[in-house]
């Protein structure tokens, strides 16, 4: 276990690991030490400074990183608290660049780790028990790629667990969802019922629908009753309070409302649990309501502030709806869908960027990514703006080499999700082949580009470690390898999941990485993340966590 020491005890561990030529003592010892708040002391520190500087000790005061160094520097220093690290690894918490964190109602099944579908069912029986009879049940996470029957959950399985319940589950990625019967009959969807546009109702091979809707689910999901404000702020307060277990000390929400934004600014005033930094995206659908939300709050707090304009360009592959250049596999000319038509998408990007503001775009299919990148492209050879930071969220297919050059020419950034290399590994397979597959969610060749990547989860899974294998190992859920030419180094993505997280966010001088000056967001690991075998990076838990040199989450 980690101890804390007392200060007495630390003086003479300080001139024990002193005289043990752990480290050499500092001539430069100031005569009367400096009272501080904290020091963490011997343990393999990693500054994720420029030079990816390894230390021993880190001295904070006043919530910031005062210095770190070796061992020698605490005789400079009279700190009211020690932390005894006993060689663990300490490095800055985790940026999560891209996540959605909800409050969630009463009626919601939370499906991230379900197993089968015979679980959802349970869990939907137990749901119904508890709403009643006719009430709306949702829910979100489940995968077909880990439920053992191998297939999607579809109408006739949630009938037959409530069918006096309008049920309507949405995948993991949010791209799709599967919808009950009676919730099709509420929504008077039947058979031949047209797919709406840039979404598609499924259908078996005798034309009835099967109850998957990709893209536009919420031509059913607008009927589910609205939850009551007091139960989604206790929610979200919960959600929020989860990601420091998972070492995550700061997000970009990807897509909230002008009003919501005030539900997070009563939780970051009121909270009765520790809270990691958020900034909140918006989309772009009232930009009056986003200006009188940026007149009012400025450049927000310390713990929250207003983020980039959020903007979709296309579908994902849980449909599969991403816009491709060429077909998807075995789908006859389907190249999935824009998420609004190109003229009008092209207005859309070129009126926020001469609003002034920072956009992360959504955009995960060559097509895609492609048409984006023209269009900023073109908007800032139009309007110049300095250090903009424009930034394409997700970025999963490769684009060609001409598109990554024009990024790297106009400092449009990425923040990707490899940890979809590994959860949607059967999406993938099932959609693309060849080299689209092997070089799907590609790190190195983007990089080697000169673009600046960032890491970020998007919740499939939220923990950090799933994406932190994946980057390094390139490894699916089955264990094969995909284009191991994109793997990066565990320094990169541990680079990419902190201080570029922190760099999108125009942040990089506060946080990100254990420098002098900088928030005191740390975290410290139950094995050393640099020697580890890459097979076991999964299993590094998070032993601590600390915002403003708080311990604000501790493995029990």
């Amino acid at each position: 276990m980690i101890r804390i020491v007392r200060p007495a005890t630390f003086i003479f561990l300080a001139a024990t690991l002193i005289g043990c030529g752990q480290e050499e003592p500092d001539q430069n010892t100031a005569s009367s030490p400096v009272q501080v708040d904290l020091i963490l002391t011997n343990g393999k520190v990693l500054t994720v400074d420029g030079s990816f500087s390894i230390h021993n000790t880190v001295v904070v005061d006043d919530g910031r990183i005062i210095e770190t160094g070796p061992v020698s520097i605490t005789e400079n220093y009279d700190p009211a608290s020690v932390v005894d690290l006993q060689g663990k690894t300490l490095m800055p918490g985790f940026i999560d660049s891209h996540t959605h964190i909800r409050g969630r109602p009463q009626r919601y099944i939370e499906l991230g780790d379900v197993t089968s579908i015979a679980e959802i069912q349970d869990l939907i029986r137990a749901k119904a028990a508890e709403m009643g009879e006719g009430e709306w049940i949702t829910g979100y996470g489940w995968s077909e790629d880990e439920l053992a029957e191998g297939r999607r959950p579809l109408r006739q399985d949630l009938d037959l667990a409530a069918p006096n319940n309008p049920v309507t589950l949405t995948r993991a990625g949010g791209h799709s969802a599967v919808v009950s019967s009676l919730a099709l009959e509420l929504a008077e969807i039947t058979d031949a019922t047209p797919d709406p546009e840039g979404g598609v109702i499924e259908r078996d091979s005798n034309g009835a629908a099967n109850g998957i809707i990709r893209e536009r689910q919420n031509i059913v999901g607008r009927l589910v009753p609205d939850s009551t404000y007091e139960e989604l702020l206790a929610s979200l307060e919960v959600n929020l309070n989860d990601l420091l277990s998972k070492g995550i000390t700061s997000i970009i929400d990807a897509s909230k409302s002008p009003r919501q934004y005030a539900m997070w600014e009563e939780l970051y005033e009121s909270a009765e649990l520790e809270l990691p930094r958020s900034a909140i995206q918006f989309q772009w659908r009232n930009p009056e309501a986003i200006a009188e939300v940026k007149a009012r709050v400025g450049d927000g707090t310390d713990f929250l502030k207003i983020g980039p304009i959020k903007v979709f360009a296309d579908g994902g592959f849980t449909g599969p709806a991403a816009y491709t250049l060429e077909p998807y596999l075995n789908q006859g000319d389907y190249r999935g869908y824009l998420n609004m038509p190109e003229d009008e998408l092209i207005a859309h990007l070129n009126e926020i960027h001469d609003a002034g503001w920072q956009m992360g775009i959504h955009a995960i299919g060559d097509a895609a990514i492609v048409l984006v990148v023209n269009a900023l492209a073109d908007a800032l050879e139009r309007n110049p703006r300095q250090d903009h930071r424009h930034y394409l969220n997700h970025f999963s297919m490769r684009p060609p080499d001409l598109t990554m050059e024009l990024m790297a020419d106009h400092d449009i950034h990425i923040t990707q999700q490899p940890n979809f290399t590994y959860t949607l590994e059967g999406r993938y397979a099932a959609n693309l082949d060849g080299w689209r597959l092997d070089h799907n969610n590609p790190l190195r060749s983007p990089m080697d580009h000169g673009i600046t990547v960032a890491i970020s989860s998007d919740i499939l899974p939220t923990g950090p470690m799933v994406g932190l294998y994946a980057a390094v190992t390139r490894k699916g859920m089955s264990g094969v390898v995909y284009g191991p030419d994109e793997a990066i180094t565990i320094e990169e993505a541990i680079r990419g999941y902190t201080l570029t997280g922190a760099y999108l966010n125009f942040e990089e001088d506060l946080k990100g990485s254990l420098e002098a000056g900088k928030f005191a967001d740390m975290i410290v690991l139950s094995a050393d993340i640099l020697t580890i075998e890459p097979e076991r990076i999964m299993d590094i838990e998070i032993e601590q966590t600390y915002v403003d040199g708080k311990l604000v989450f501790e493995k029990e």
